[in-house]
């Protein structure tokens, strides 16, 4: 019987480096200000995203984002309570009828994750 051994195989609870990430920020501000969201269960997480398709196809086109690697947005967060980093999330929740949302019959919205919070700010 011959076992053959991966050393450069990563065990499945270690972290990889998700490499240059598109951080959304706040728009309209002097400063860059990087938004947190929360987790269904309430914890305070920084999101990223590998590209910035993803990111526009999770928040919408347009929407303001800066790079930074996975070690610089894990610094920024941590002071203020974001011990979390969610890569490539996906809104789960269903679009919200339009009479529901008090919007146009017949045209609905697409949810957005929690209301951002400051957690850095750089001129």
């Amino acid at each position: 019987m011959c076992l053959f051994q991966y050393e450069d195989d990563p065990e499945p609870e270690e972290r990889v480096p998700a490499g240059p990430l598109y951080v959304p920020v706040l728009p309209g501000r002097a400063e860059v200000v990087v938004r947190l969201f929360r987790t269904p269960l309430g914890a305070r997480t920084a999101v990223g995203f590998t590209s910035a398709e993803r990111l526009a196809a999770t928040l919408g086109a347009g929407h303001s984002w800066i790079r930074l690697s996975e070690s610089a947005l894990r610094t920024m967060a941590e002071p203020v309570g974001a011990s979390l980093l969610t890569v490539d999330p996906t809104l789960t929740a269903p679009a919200v009828s339009g009479t529901a949302a008090g919007t146009a019959a017949g045209t609905a919205t697409t949810p957005v994750p929690q209301a951002p919070e400051t957690v850095a700010r750089t001129a």
